[in-house]
């Protein structure tokens, strides 16, 4: 032990939550993990390993520190529309492609073949507990080949770029480049979240080539080298692949009017853009851009999921670290019976959205092959969306307030976490979106929800059947009144992180979870966990005492 951790020990002070593996030290993910094989669990190990170590952090911290600058013109007044960023965000930048955050779902390799969105789902999940801005770009690159493959022409030229693992920042056309990422415009001004309200324009120049103009109030990562957009079209809606450079590394007509100054992600650079007969080419049929966009940001959906969960674990991580090596009124912080009670409850909700989150992720996996998980896909992922990400922000304030007033500074990375906890619950559809689209599978038939609910019953074993029957209620209830959806959803999320938890042998926690969410009283606050729950054994169950 250095002489400084003696001195911190010696004034109460618990050392930093570092050097810990990430991964190791979370029994769930450890037992999420355990059906891939040995060389995909070394390479999270290692993952794991770098997450929480110095290095890393002090790449995230600084990257936050020194956000991305926006530099319109050049010395002479030219247009140079450039993003800088500081050279942590590229570092970060470069390890996760490296990793395949971007790519590998659709790499077809051997070693994840039928597991690939699992696999991929680690990794993410891991990464988001060190930085999430840096994964908003990974994030839109990864998906954006969903898009991409309903134009072959467009999917041949731009695929290798797009799944090459080595990062290329160069400001050149993206056929010059090694790699390139993708972003995305959909948000303009006047519509918001109703995309069909776009006012931007699509004009045919050629066979799938169009100009495109108009604005985007919101377009994340301005410095990719291509955004799938938006924009009306004679047919209807159309869904467009932009570049952000010519082939002759002239701009393309877009002009980036300012940066974002954002409650938090900061490290990432999201900017309102004016653009002026900007070449993009079609993406699927005309008129089908939203359709064509939706499968894009179905993935996406996802990665909000898993980011979320993945911040939560890490400021839990702190907080239970901490109140480990911190003594108040004469005995350490996890031995007060308030707090452990809170903490207890805090942890299942971090388990129940961690297994929520890779079960959605094993659907998109086995989507193809089974009906079953073809239905848990579509019917759950707005609804695991929409729970996972609304968590966040209350506990990780809570985790603040476990540690006191040294976890309301920036030094601590639980700052950073709690800054970005709101935006996966804003982007790519708020609340009320996620539970319209929850409405619209309904609308269309009940099947998908009997699937669903087929699977959940067995999982939940004897509360199944009761379980299933108040879903039935909610779901008669909101097909008389749209303003219930809400009920339906977070009861339906309630019961499929239940029955997760059952599914994976989770034993007493998945107890807890289900006594406590599902026939439990109303609930405001955490720390009201009953006493006949072992709230010392769920901590050190879930958080395993490290040395």
């Amino acid at each position: 032990m250095s002489r400084t951790e003696d001195i911190l020990l010696e004034l109460n002070q618990p050392k930093p939550w570092s050097g810990v593996n990430a991964f190791r030290t979370d029994p769930l993910l450890v037992d999420l993990t355990s059906g891939l094989n040995r060389a995909l669990r070394d390479d999270f190990d290692a993952l794991g390993r770098y997450v929480t170590s110095h290095e890393a952090q002090e790449l995230a911290r600084m990257a936050n520190h020194n956000p991305p600058e926006l530099r319109t013109h050049g010395p002479r007044g030219e247009r140079l529309d450039v993003v800088e960023f500081h050279p942590a965000w590229h570092a970060m930048m470069r390890r996760s492609m490296a990793n395949g955050l971007h790519s590998s779902v659709w790499e077809n390799l051997p070693e994840v073949r039928g597991q690939d969105h699992k696999a991929r789902a680690v990794r993410f999940y891991l990464t988001a507990q060190l930085e999430c801005g840096h994964l908003c770009p990974l994030t839109m690159t990864s998906a954006s080949m969903a898009a991409l493959m309903s134009s072959p022409r467009v999917q041949k030229e731009w695929a290798p770029r797009i799944l090459a693992r080595k990062y290329d920042s160069s400001n050149r056309s993206a056929m010059q480049k090694t790699a390139v990422t993708i972003g995305m415009g959909m948000t303009e001004k006047q519509g918001g979240t109703d995309v069909r309200a776009s006012i931007s324009t699509a004009t045919r120049v050629g066979e799938g080539i169009y100009r495109l103009s108009g604005h985007k109030w919101f377009m994340s990562a301005p410095m990719s080298d291509g955004f799938v957009m938006l924009a009306q079209m004679p047919e209807g809606m159309g869904c467009f692949l932009v570049p952000r450079l010519l082939e002759d590394g002239v701009a393309n007509g877009l002009r980036f009017q300012r940066l974002k100054d954002k409650l938090g992600n900061r490290s990432n650079a999201s900017s309102e853009v004016e653009f002026t007969d900007a070449f993009g080419f079609l993406l699927g049929d005309p008129g089908s851009g939203i359709r064509t966009i939706l499968e894009m940001v179905t993935l996406t959906r996802l990665d909000c999921a898993l980011a979320s969960a993945g911040i939560m674990r890490a400021s839990m991580a702190e907080a239970v670290h901490h109140v480990r090596g911190r003594a108040v009124f004469g005995k350490k912080l996890i031995d007060q019976p308030l707090m452990i009670r809170v903490l207890a409850d805090m942890a299942l909700d971090v388990a129940a959205a961690t297994a929520l989150s890779f079960r959605l992720a094993e659907a998109f996996d086995r989507a193809r092959e089974r009906a079953a998980d073809a239905a848990y896909a579509r019917v759950m992922t707005p609804v695991v969306k929409y729970w996972v990400c609304k968590m966040a922000p209350p506990l990780i304030a809570e985790a603040m307030e476990c540690i006191g007033g040294s976890g309301y500074v920036e030094e601590r990375a639980i700052a950073r976490h709690y800054r970005e906890a709101p935006v996966n619950a804003i982007w790519e559809g708020s609340g009320n979106v996620m539970a319209l689209d929850v409405l619209r599978v309904l609308e269309r038939g009940k099947d998908l929800f009997n699937m669903v609910f087929a699977e959940l019953e067995r999982d939940l074993g004897p509360a199944g059947r009761k379980t299933i029957e108040v879903l039935h209620a909610a779901m008669a209830l909101c097909e008389r009144d749209e303003g219930a959806a809400r009920l339906l959803v977070e009861q339906l999320a309630l019961a499929a992180a239940a029955a997760e938890l059952y599914r994976m042998g989770a034993g007493k926690i998945a107890d807890a979870f289900l006594e406590t969410r599902l026939t439990g009283g109303w609930r405001n606050t955490y720390g009201v966990l009953d006493a006949r729950f072992d709230a010392r054994y769920l901590v050190d169950l879930l958080y395993p005492p490290v040395d």
